[in-house]
C-alpha cells in the first residue's frame, strides 16, 4: 500500500487553498491503489484544521515541531524536516501547492534528495514505469503533457488549476507529532518582517479583483477602484504598465512577473490585455473588460465588455453600487 504525501499551508485556522487544491490531486493517487494520504504541516494544528484535513481523506497528519519551524520558517528548514519524515513513512508521492513558500521548499527538498522535481502540475496519473504528468510551461500559456521516472515523484501543483472537492470517505487525520534534527545554518535566509495588507484582503484571494492599466492615466485616478473595493470586499490590482509608472506597487501587479489571480469577478480597466497580464488573470469565472479599443486582446478574450471611456463609466458604477449598498 503506497503512501503519498502532502505539504499543506495554513493560515488563520483554516487550510490554504492551493493546499485544499492539492489534497484533491493527491487523493486522485491514492484511491485506485487503496494508498494512504498524509500531510506535512509547519506550525499549530488545531482541532478545526484535522477535521478541515479528514474531510479530505486525510489519515495522517505529521506536524513538524522544532524551534526553527515557526509560521515563517525559511525553505530549506522546512525541505530537510520534510527529507527526514520521508525517510520515516516512504512514500511514493510528495505534493505541494506551487505557491510563494511551497515552490522553494521543493527547489530545496529536491536538491537534498537528489530527486527531479515537476513543477506546475495539473494532472497526475500513476503507470507502471512512473507518472504520466500534465503542467503548466512558459508562464501558463501552454500545457505539457510529460512522464516521470523517478525512485519517489516530487510534484508542485498550480493554484487554481484545480476544483477544490473533500473526500466521500473522510479520513481519521490523526495527528502525528514528528521532531527533526535541523541545525541554525537553516535559516540563514528567512523573512524578518512582514506587512499588513491594506483591508486584509488578499490580492490572491480576493473574490473580487478590480484591476487597472495605462488607461487609468494615474495614480489618483485608482481611487475609484479602491472605493469600489472596499463597497465589494474586493481588492485592487493592476498591470505591469501602472506599476512601472510608480502608479502602484508592485504587490499589486496581476500577470506573469506578478500575482496570479483567479476571483469571482475580475474587471479589467484600460488593460490592453497582453500575454504577461492574462496569464495573471485568465482562471477568474469571470472576466470584465472596460476599454475603448474593441480589438484590445483583453476585450476579445473576456466574457464581457464595456466599450467606451472608463472615466465615465466607473463613476457610473460606483454610484450604483453605493445606491444598492444603501450608501
Amino acid at each position: 500500500m503506497s503512501t503519498v504525501l502532502v505539504l499543506v499551508e495554513h493560515t488563520d485556522g483554516e487550510l490554504a487553498r492551493t493546499s485544499r487544491e492539492t489534497l484533491t490531486l493527491a487523493r486522485n493517487l491514492t484511491e485506485p491503489v487503496e494508498g494512504h494520504l498524509e500531510v506535512a504541516a509547519v506550525g499549530t494544528w488545531s482541532d478545526e484544521l484535522r477535521k478541515e484535513a479528514a474531510a479530505f481523506g486525510v489519515t495522517a497528519v505529521h506536524t513538524l515541531e522544532h524551534e526553527l519551524l515557526d509560521a515563517d520558517a525559511p525553505p530549506a528548514a522546512v525541505a530537510e524536516a520534510v527529507r527526514q519524515l520521508m525517510g520515516v513513512v516512504t512514500p511514493s508521492v510528495v505534493l505541494g501547492a506551487a505557491s510563494e513558500r511551497g515552490t522553494p521548499s521543493f527547489a530545496h527538498l529536491a536538491a537534498r534528495t537528489d530527486l527531479p522535481l515537476a513543477a506546475n502540475c495539473t494532472a497526475v496519473e500513476t503507470v507502471d514505469d512512473g507518472w504520466e504528468l500534465t503542467r503548466l510551461r512558459w508562464g501558463g500559456v501552454l500545457y505539457e503533457d510529460a512522464h516521470l521516472d523517478a525512485e519517489v515523484a516530487l510534484l508542485t501543483v498550480a493554484p487554481h488549476q484545480i476544483a477544490a472537492v473533500p473526500a466521500t470517505m473522510p479520513g481519521p487525520a490523526e495527528l502525528e507529532p514528528f521532531t527533526p534534527e535541523l541545525d541554525e545554518a537553516l535559516t540563514v535566509a528567512r523573512p524578518v518582517a512582514r506587512e499588513a495588507l491594506s483591508g486584509g484582503i488578499s490580492l490572491a484571494t480576493a473574490p473580487v479583483v478590480l484591476a487597472g492599466g495605462r488607461g487609468m492615466g494615474s495614480a489618483e485616478a485608482f481611487a475609484v477602484l479602491e472605493e469600489l473595493a472596499s463597497l465589494l470586499g474586493g481588492a485592487v490590482g493592476c498591470s505591469r504598465v501602472a506599476t512601472n509608472a510608480g502608479w502602484r506597487s508592485h504587490n499589486d501587479q496581476v500577470g506573469q512577473t506578478g500575482t496570479r489571480v483567479a476571483p469571482d469577478l475580475y474587471l479589467a480597466c484600460g488593460i490592453s490585455g497582453a500575454t504577461q497580464h492574462w496569464v495573471g488573470c485568465m482562471n477568474a469565472k469571470r472576466i470584465v473588460a472596460v476599454n475603448t479599443d474593441a480589438e484590445a486582446p483583453m476585450v476579445t478574450r473576456a466574457h464581457e465588455a464595456v466599450l467606451g471611456d472608463l472615466h465615465e463609466f466607473l463613476p457610473a458604477l460606483l454610484e450604483e453600487v453605493r445606491s444598492r449598498k444603501g450608501g
